[in-house]
């Protein structure tokens, strides 16, 4: 099985890695779309206002371009404790065992504007990239990231795909029709049946889904097989519509 999951806007600063390598990361085939993306992050933030204008920061968000003008040389950290915010903090990645961790880094990939799809435990440097930003002298990312990302999820025969990213980011690589999966749809259920979807608690749920398998991690093939371990670990799973799960979070 292989779980994608979004990146998050805030990060943790710093890292005790090495520079980033792109060639490194996890499906390498994509490493020529990395350096592109990369190499004209780091141009634009030649020019701050510029920058400022085209990744939409605030004045208070300013030193988010001298983040990016240093990513090539800055240190890195495992994307999994790069990323904070309400996902990443229900995950918890921090604070699994080894093995939990080593699970995390086999089936877990986070899907970012700069690096495309990585691995849990890869290391990459601190960005400000949002998928829907337009960079100088590129085409929209999703036309650099949407085709190479669905040939190498393809080339990947993950066997499952459990997509739990933002249509945003489902947009930079969709998962190929050929790849059995299921998007996830967190949402809550009213008394009388009715069904919403969530926001702040749809990130949570997400989190504390994934930080659940890596602690259980169970043999998952289906959706059938990912819904009844749900069921044993006290969440409710069900089916949305086609393509798709829904995750009942609780409020």
């Amino acid at each position: 099985m292989l779980i994608l999951l979004p990146p998050s806007e805030t990060k943790r600063p710093g890292g005790e890695g090495a520079p980033l390598d792109a060639g490194a990361l996890a499906l390498p085939q994509l490493a020529p779309a990395r350096r592109t993306v990369i190499d004209a992050l780091v141009a634009l933030s030649a020019d701050e206002q510029a920058a400022m204008k085209a990744l939409k920061l605030s004045e208070r968000q300013r030193g988010e371009v001298a983040v990016n003008a240093a990513l090539p040389t800055a240190a890195t950290m495992a994307a999994v404790d790069r990323y904070t915010g309400v996902l990443f903090d229900a995950l918890g990645a921090e604070s699994l065992d080894a093995s939990a961790r080593d699970w995390l880094d086999a089936h877990v990939m986070i899907h970012s504007a700069p690096f495309g799809p990585v691995s849990a435990l890869d290391p990459i440097p601190a960005y400000r990239l949002a998928a829907g930003a337009r960079l100088p002298g590129l085409p929209p990312l999703r036309r650099i990231w949407a085709e190479p990302v669905k040939a190498a999820i393809a080339a990947a025969d993950p066997g499952f795909v459990l997509d739990l990213r933002s249509e945003a980011y489902v947009a930079l690589g969709p998962v190929p029709p050929t790849v059995d999966g299921a998007y996830v749809r967190v949402v809550s259920a009213g008394a009388d049946g009715t069904v919403r979807a969530l926001n702040h608690f749809n990130k949570r749920a997400k989190g504390e889904l994934v930080r659940l398998l890596a602690a259980d991690r169970p043999e998952i093939a289906s959706v059938r097989a990912l819904r009844d371990w749900a069921g044993t670990v006290g969440l409710q799973m069900r089916a949305g519509s086609p393509g798709e799960l829904e995750l009942v979070a609780s409020m």
